[in-house]
């Protein structure tokens, strides 16, 4: 127990690193991926096969192997040449990554919608937006909370692989103490850390799921 309670310091700042990437990743990608969603349904072809193909192209190659492009491959494209550092590269991957995902998530739920309530939005004089803000969306909101919280789940254990990046996150200090005390209860700690987020993202989802069956 003394050993545990020793490591747990060295633990909890590998933590933090793992959760500014959670908190970065979530309030980036959901936006952007709401923004492609809508394009993905939007009337304008060259705007929708564009879209596809990079949902394609992200949901169809590693999270890692993608990490690893950004952070080493980028400064060798000549147009591009840009070097990211570690964290900003992390974010990068990130975001462009679960942003893919949420992109279908929301795509699939705007489509969910029945045809007639975008009609009863023209006939009340709504344009575009007005029918996505006040109409589409709120409802959406409903239907995407199950797979939205299924994938934030995901990204939290997913953190994870900046691991490859060298950064002192949750895993990366877990294995520098099992390598310096050739033991291995850091693992179990990190595992419960693990846990704990789960289950604090799998209450509140319950929570937002609960509040917004009322309305059913």
């Amino acid at each position: 127990m003394d050993y545990i309670i020793s490591i747990i310091p060295q633990m909890l700042l590998g933590t933090v690193d793992t959760l500014r990437l959670f908190f970065v990743t979530i309030v980036l990608s959901i936006p952007l991926g709401v923004v492609l969603a809508l394009g993905r349904v939007s009337s304008f072809k060259t705007l929708r096969t564009c879209i596809s193909g990079y949902v394609c192209l992200l949901r169809g190659t590693p999270l890692m192997l993608q990490l690893l492009f950004v952070y080493y491959g980028l400064p060798f494209i000549p147009v591009i040449g840009i070097r990211l550092d570690d964290f900003p590269a992390a974010i990068f991957a990130f975001v462009l990554n679960y942003a893919a995902y949420f992109c279908e998530i929301f795509r699939a739920g705007i489509q969910s919608i029945p045809k007639g309530q975008y009609e009863a939005a023209q006939t009340l004089g709504m344009n575009y937006v007005q029918t996505m803000r006040r109409i589409v969306l709120p409802q959406v909101l409903k239907v995407i909370l199950p797979p939205v919280s299924n994938e934030t789940i995901t990204l939290v254990k997913d953190t994870s692989l900046i691991y490859v990046l060298a950064m002192n996150d949750l895993l990366r200090t877990t294995r520098n103490l099992v390598q310096r005390d050739f033991n291995i209860m850091p693992f179990v700690v990190a595992g419960v850390f693990y846990l704990i987020m789960t289950m604090v993202l799998t209450y509140m989802f319950d929570k937002l799921e609960k509040k917004f069956s009322v309305y059913d």
